[in-house]
This record gives C-alpha cells, structure tokens and sequence, in this order.
C-alpha cells in the first residue's frame, strides 16, 4: 500500500465529514423520495355550463322613495302645546288626535260666546212681537235679527276654535318628527306640527342621464318605451312587487341634461319607507341568445372584460367576452362565449392559464340537508 502524501491526508477529515453528513440526512429522510415536495393536483373550482336564453334589457338608474301623499299637519288655533298624543314613526289613522293645545282659553270665549248669542236671540224673539204690533220700528226688529245672527256665527266659530284645539291626522300614514315640543307656543303664523306620508302606495323619484336616453329614439324616454318597471333594495333583493310609470317629464333639464320620471310601488306591507335609495330597473325590452355569469366571474383587465373557462383537458382557458348590463348579480354577456362552454367563478385568483383544474357544477341549494334524510 502506498503511503500517504500530506495533502491527501488534509483532504481525508473533510471527506469524512461529507460522508457522515450525507448518512446522517439520508436517515433523516426515511422513505420520502428526493427532489422537493410532492407535484400537487388539479385545483378543484366550480364551473357553470353556458346555455343562451332570453334575457329582458334593462336599465338601473339610482332612485330615491318618497311618500305618495306628503301632508302637513298644521295648527287652526294658536296657544301652548299640551301634549303630543302619537308615537313619532308610528301609523295613524284618518282623524286620530296628534296633539293638543291648551282648551282653557277657548272654553271660555265658547262661554261668552254662547251667553252673546242666547242674549241675541231672547232680544230677536221679543222685538218679533213688538214688531208684528208695528209697537216698535221695522229697522230695530231687522237690527236684533241681525244681531242674533251675528252671535250665533260668533258661537259657531268659537267651537271650532275649540275643537281645533285637539288637532288630528287630515289622512292616514306614517307620522314624521314632531317639530313643536310639550311646552312650545304655537301661533297661527308658525303652525307646522308635523308631517304625514302615504306610504302604500309608494312613489320612486329618478331620472335618466345622456349616456342612457340616447338608447332610445329621439333620445328621450317614452311610455311606450317601457315595458316594465321593478325595483332592486339597497340590500340587492328584488322587490317582490312591480311597478308602473306614473310621471315621465316631457322636457329635458336643460340644466343637468337629465329626463325626471316616477314610478308607483305598492307597499302593504309598509317595508319601503320615504326617503330610502334604491335602484330602479326600466325593463326596455327583451334580448335571446345572451349568457348570464355572476359578476364574480367576469374579470376587468387593462386587454378587455375575460372570463376563465375549463379548456382543452380541463386547462383554465382566458376568454375575451363583451359584456353589456348587469341583470340582478349577473352580466349579461353578448359575445365571447358559446353554448356549452364551462366558466369558473371561483378561485379565481389562484388560477393561471393553463393550469390543470377539476371542474364540477354548482352545488344545488338543500342537497346537502337531503342527502342524510335519504340515508335513514
């Protein structure tokens, strides 16, 4: 055996500790096989199969509820403010009492009034017989009559003053704030109490800009124009209920460049309430063979509006579409996609092109809760 040069016997320890260091993470390996972690598989997403249909052209414009009858509630009489008698919010009824102004001042003109008039009219009765006697002058007979007559118009006055005293709802609705507190003096110049609204039915204010009259002939908006009208919450539900035009400003505002409309709702149930936003949806008509995809699915990107498909062997495959309007949480798609193709609309941000995928349908709402029924 050849003896050992000096260098080979430097190098000897590290190669040894190379060694020993590769045994070591070999043991420490065990079964797993080399070369990094296990290639993961398809991703699975949910993928909705396109089929055309019908769908109804629409336009959503941002809208605002307002009472179909907005009444105010005014004071006849002045004096103190009593008493509010209503539950500010709460419904009324026709003639239900509101408020009441202090009675004692208008009882007592009553009193005076009524001793004026029974006065009048003993004086009337006497100088009637006086008069038939020609004892006494024609024109003081007409002079009493006339007297009588002019304290029972004063004593039919004051009861009203009376009774207007308690002042109560001129028609039924909802009631608003009350503007005069417990305490405050009323006074026929400044005799607004509150408000009143007709909540059923219910009125929706709105109007139409440029961008959306021009897709109508003439570039405005007409009855004829409109085939329907629904309402959308502030929460996105459709409101069960469908509307009818009942205004459609003929003029443009020349200042916003804007057509002013209406719609009536009706509200039964009381679940709108003046002043609320919403969104209204003028149904313009009706469009076949467009495709409906959640708004979650439909991606905007510097190139365009795509969508991602399921692709040759389950591949995600970007797909360049055009969109039009939104229909409830769907884009109405025009063009890009054809019967049959499959559009992810989840994952999306994991998903690269080409990347493999397992597609499946939606899953069906309840299914889950059936399943474990049928089993037992």
């Amino acid at each position: 055996m050849a003896p050992i040069s000096g260098i080979q016997r430097q190098a000897l320890p590290f190669f040894v500790y190379a060694l020993i260091g590769a045994l070591v993470a070999a043991g420490c390996s065990g079964d797993k096989p080399a070369g990094g972690p296990p290639a993961m598989g398809p991703m699975p997403v949910t993928a909705i199969e396109m089929q055309p249909q019908k769908v109804p052209t629409s336009i959503e414009i941002m809208a605002q509820t307002e009472g179909a009858r907005e009444t105010e509630v005014r004071a006849r009489v002045g004096g103190i403010l009593i008493k509010r008698l209503y539950q500010e919010g709460e419904t009324v009824k026709s003639g239900q009492p509101l408020f009441q102004i202090d009675r004692a001042p208008y009882e007592i003109a009553l009193a005076e009034a009524k001793a004026k008039a029974e006065q009048t009219a003993r004086e009337a009765a006497r100088l009637k017989g006086l008069a038939e006697a020609k004892a006494i002058a024609q024109k003081d007979y007409d002079d009493a009559v006339s007297a009588n007559a002019m304290a029972q118009a004063a004593l039919r006055q004051a009861e009203l003053n009376l009774s207007w005293t308690t002042v109560s709802a001129p028609v039924a609705g909802t009631t608003g704030r009350a503007i005069k507190s417990d305490g405050n003096l009323v006074s026929t110049a400044d005799s607004l109490l509150t408000s009143i609204y007709q909540t059923n039915p219910i009125w929706v204010r709105f109007s139409l800009g440029e961008s959306d009259l021009a897709k109508f002939a003439g570039g405005r908006v007409t009855a004829k124009d409109v085939k329907g009208v629904e309402l959308v919450m502030g929460n996105g539900q459709k409101y069960d209920k469908p509307g009818k035009l009942n205004f459609l400003a003929t003029n443009i505002d020349t200042t916003l460049g804007t057509q002013q409309l209406r719609a009536e709702f009706d509200n039964p149930d009381g679940l709108l309430l003046p002043g609320q936003f919403v969104r209204v949806r003028l149904l313009t008509g009706e469009r076949d063979g467009a495709f409906l995809v959640p708004q979650t699915a439909v991606l905007q990107t510097e190139q365009g509006t795509l969508v991602m498909t399921v692709g040759a062997e389950n591949k995600v495959a970007p797909r360049p579409v055009k969109a039009g309007e939104w229909y409830g949480k769907d884009w109405v798609i025009l063009g890009g996609l054809n019967a049959g193709d499959k559009v992810i609309v989840d994952n999306l941000i994991k998903l690269r092109p080409g990347a493999p995928v397992n597609p499946h349908p939606p899953a069906v709402p309840g299914a889950e809760q059936a399943e474990p029924a049928k089993k037992g």
